[in-house]
Parts: C-alpha cells; structure tokens; sequence
C-alpha cells in the first residue's frame, strides 16, 4: 500500500484548501451552480437528485 510523505500531504492540503475556497465562494454566492459545476465534478462531488454524493477513494 501506498505511504504519503510530507510532500504528499502538502499538495493533497493544498487541494483540500484550493476546493473548500471553491465551496465557500459557491455558498456565497459569489460564483453560480454553472461555474461550480466543473470544479465540483473534479473533485468527485455529484449532485443526486435533492442531495450531493461526494465520491471517496480508499
């Protein structure tokens, strides 16, 4: 099984911090479903229906 290093986790906190800036700004309303789609899709978070399923890989 793969070990993340420190390098590792800098770049996934880095990813973690660019996405929640992204949900903050769509929760604002600062930026629309249309443009928050996108980014949402990259990072495995699918709207079903009424809810959003985020996808997890283990």
């Amino acid at each position: 099984m793969y070990k993340y290093d420190q390098y590792d986790q800098q770049i996934v906190d880095a990813r973690v911090e660019e996405f929640r800036d992204q949900v903050k700004r769509r929760l604002a309303g600062q930026i629309t479903e249309d443009q928050f789609k996108p980014l949402r899709l990259m990072n495995g978070l699918y709207l079903q229906l009424h809810a959003y399923m985020l996808r997890v890989a283990i």
